[in-house]
């Protein structure tokens, strides 16, 4: 039961629509926010999407730029977001979001994918 209440609270419409950001003039989550909602590690979708990258053509997907990171933390108003990156996420778009879900193939990747 109060893994379901944590799950509700994960896919609240606020919680997921502060996920989203205007990146390149597209709306993107990034890989540690969606691997968060996932429910899985980081470098686990990440390695998901090497194993399958010819599903993620740059419409799908795309990794940002340091510049771009630096962006995020100004317009967020954090000096360092998730603790320090050390690799440069990707950013999905709702096509690479859908593709992403299919292939980790879970319950709560499929709600995640309809609730964005």
């Amino acid at each position: 039961m109060n893994n379901m209440n944590n799950n509700h609270n994960l896919l609240d419409s606020n919680n997921i629509k502060n996920r989203i950001y205007s990146i390149r003039g597209k709306k993107v989550i990034l890989d540690y926010d969606l691997a968060n909602l996932y429910e899985v590690e980081t470098k686990a979708l990440k390695r998901t999407v090497k194993r399958n990258i010819e599903r993620f053509p740059a419409n799908f997907m795309f990794e940002l730029t340091k510049k771009e990171i630096q962006n995020l933390r100004y317009q967020n108003g954090t000096s360092s977001s998730h603790g320090g990156i050390r690799y440069l996420p990707y950013a999905f778009t709702e096509q690479g979001v859908a593709m992403l879900s299919g292939l980790l193939n879970s319950k709560i990747a499929i709600n995640v994918s309809i609730q964005i």
